[in-house]
């Protein structure tokens, strides 16, 4: 026998889940040029900053001298302005010169100072585009095989300019789908007390892995999708979870659990006291005159080694758990304890 006894319990909810890069960046070439060397080894793990791949230099190094020797240039012709006007200034105050000439001499420097400016805009310009030539990793994670092989000529206009991506795993995505009367349940439960979400809606998620080990990292649903997918009728929710060994790779399936929801007042009945008849499921009980009375009820989830039961129940009957099948209404029983009942987490 087992005196029941009303618990809140613990909700746990397991969810079929699929991992997703929490950012893939794709990699590509910024200028035009040959491809000379591929340095990171492809499928492996790469480091925001680490060098990919490396274009031919040579004419982006050129350009940058031409660039340089521009702005010297046009600094020697700045100096060459700037002194005209300075000699220019006093003949044109003393009427030597026309204002005409002082005009234009302004205009020179003025000219020749915009030519310097413009240089060393050519001279950044040019150093950029020899950074571009050195092609790193925006972000640390999984870097995918490499689309262009040394010596091919990388158009950044063009297709040939995708040479790669790299794949953020840390922290890593998981993601899993929730139907429209899954969500309509949980709601209803909710507004009739039977259901109590964590604060903020704020779950922690646990992972399995295809071999049953648990995942040592939890994490959080961070995103749940307004729109429900109108081909199957689900809304996708997201978890992030931590992934600092990389154990985890984007495509894989792994169970999520959902935890930090609880049922309050729950009454729990073990497995072997629930039986079933043509009606449905019945609970043995012992009435107050000691005798056995069948009692329909109406099993819910299966948490722990037990069912809850949604109706008719109250939590406070003494139940039956051993020897149901020898029981006919009216048979007199001699209570035997065996023990509380009430598991500690459940699932829905």
């Amino acid at each position: 026998m087992q005196q029941l006894q009303p618990s809140t319990i613990d909700v746990v909810t397991p969810r079929v889940a699929q991992t997703e890069s929490s950012r893939q960046v794709e990699v590509v070439a910024r200028v035009s040029g040959f491809l000379e060397r591929i340095v990171y080894r492809e499928g492996g793990v790469v480091r925001e900053g680490e060098v990919l791949f490396e274009m031919d230099k040579k004419p982006f190094e050129a350009d940058l001298e031409i660039a340089q020797g521009e702005l010297q240039a046009s600094l020697a012709r700045l100096d060459t302005a700037k002194a005209n006007l300075d000699r220019t200034k006093p003949l044109a105050a003393a009427d030597a010169l026309s204002q005409s000439d002082l005009d234009r001499a302004v205009g020179d420097y003025k000219a020749a100072e915009a030519a310097v400016f413009s240089a060393r805009a050519s001279i950044k310009r040019a150093e950029l585009n020899l950074g571009y030539a050195t092609i790193r990793s925006p972000v640390t994670g999984m870097a995918g095989e490499a689309l262009q092989r040394e010596g091919a000529f990388l158009n950044a206009q063009a297709q040939s300019a995708n040479l790669a991506y790299v794949a953020q795993v840390d922290p890593i995505w998981v993601n899993f789908s929730v139907s429209q009367n899954e969500a309509t349940r949980r709601d209803e439960r909710i507004r009739a007390g039977l259901y109590v979400a964590p604060p903020e809606d704020r779950y922690v998620v646990e992972l399995l892995l295809s071999d049953g080990r648990v995942f040592p990292h939890t994490g959080e649903l961070d995103f749940a999708d307004p729109s429900y997918d109108r081909r199957t009728g689900t809304f996708t929710v997201r978890a992030a979870v931590p992934n600092p060994d990389l154990t985890l790779r984007p495509g894989m399936f792994v169970t999520a659990i959902l935890k930090g929801a609880t049922r309050p007042d729950a009454v729990v009945v073990p497995q072997r006291a629930v039986t079933k008849s043509p009606d449905g499921h019945i609970v043995w009980l012992v009435n107050a005159q000691q005798v056995a009375e069948a009692r329909p009820v109406v099993a819910g989830d299966w948490v722990g080694d037990g069912w809850i039961i949604e109706q008719g129940l109250q939590g406070d009957e003494l139940v039956i758990v051993d020897g149901v099948q020898r029981l006919a209404p009216g048979a007199p029983v001699k209570p035997v304890p065996v023990g509380p009942a009430a598991p500690q987490t459940g699932s829905r």
